[in-house]
């Protein structure tokens, strides 16, 4: 029996029970086939690809993964196209949120696949399984990116285990090590989601200057805002605190079409589209320009970020420090 073994490793495979969260064009094929050679599973967001080069970029990771990785759908627009597209690419693990899952999950079902939806609150949880979703992922206010979470995830994630009606449940938001895997598995959840841990891995296509804020951050440099809203408005998220975002509190935190520089192309896609200064695009690895000035997602848990490591050393570590932590507290238990 392999150690943490739970419905999720069992499930998908796993050497353990992790998962990489979307990571925008963080989550390359490169990343995405290291995550799942080193035992876990990764999803890739499909919200930055246009919709004529979804079927391209998912073959591309398919061959990198043998076909281990899942997809997300941000469902502030309409995703059917390129559900449609990740469909035929032989996908069958989607993540959904933000938005009215119930339209693309009979799709999904039909064509043999898993539902994973992030959720923030006890209600949801109650109606998952109605919906048919198969597993549920539990985000925790102090996530990094946006957020859907309610509260912080130890006082969410025993709720939402609760009120799931047997659905298990993923953990999310400020976890970032062993310790974060133990307790996440002590409150009922069948394994953890990460975003800000892989941000700071060497095969992520994030920034290297991102990488370097994410390990040097703490918790007083990080911000929830709206602030970076072009192309998803209205939207709380959790990120590092930057020159864009200084300039605006210095401004006196004007509203949308106010704000200093709103017309700054800082970089340019890779399509040659102009990025802007308030994008909501997190800064990649090929990145020219003003990489600083985007948004850096990052939640609570990069004050236990401290290296920029392989993927693989970053599932071992993980795993290997839950263990030893299982194991002082079994002391503990003894001892008393």
């Amino acid at each position: 029996m392999m150690p943490f073994e739970t419905i999720l490793t069992k499930s998908l495979g796993l050497k353990a029970p992790i998962i990489a969260a979307p990571l925008g064009r963080g989550s390359s094929a490169h990343f995405l086939a290291s995550v799942s050679r080193a035992g876990g599973f990764g999803f890739v967001a499909l919200m930055h690809m246009p919709e004529d080069t979804v079927a391209s970029e998912l073959s591309a990771i398919s061959r990198a993964t043998n076909g281990r990785f899942g997809v997300n759908l941000t469902l502030i627009v309409d995703q059917r196209k390129r559900l449609e597209a990740a469909l035929a690419a032989g996908v069958r693990h989607f993540s959904m949120w933000h938005g009215d899952v119930a339209e693309y999950i009979p799709a999904i079902k039909k064509a043999g696949g898993q539902v994973f939806w992030t959720i923030g609150s006890v209600e949801d949880a109650r109606r998952a399984r109605q919906l048919g979703v198969d597993w549920i992922v539990a985000q925790g206010r102090e996530a990094g990116g946006h957020l859907v979470g309610s509260a912080p995830i130890m006082s969410l994630l025993p709720a939402i285990v609760d009120a799931a009606d047997g659905l298990p449940v993923i953990a999310a938001g400020g976890i970032a090590d062993g310790r974060g895997l133990l307790a996440a598995l002590s409150l009922g959840a069948c394994g953890i989601w990460m975003g800000t841990r892989f941000v700071a891995s060497q095969e992520s296509a994030n920034h290297p200057g991102y990488k370097d804020k994410v390990v040097g951050a703490t918790a007083a440099d990080l911000v929830e805002t709206k602030l970076f809203d072009s192309g998803w408005q209205d939207s709380p998220h959790r990120v590092i605190r930057n020159s864009t975002y200084e300039n605006w509190i210095k401004s006196g935190q004007p509203a949308n079409g106010r704000r200093p520089g709103e017309a700054d192309v800082i970089s340019r896609f890779p399509n040659g589209k102009p990025l802007l200064r308030y994008d909501v695009a997190a800064p990649w690895a090929t990145m020219e320009g003003e990489w600083e000035a985007g948004p850096l997602y990052a939640g609570a848990s990069t004050q236990l970020v401290h290296q920029i490591l392989p993927v693989d050393d970053i599932l071992a570590g993980i795993v290997d420090q839950a263990e030893r932590e299982l194991a002082r507290v079994s002391r503990l238990h003894k001892a008393s």
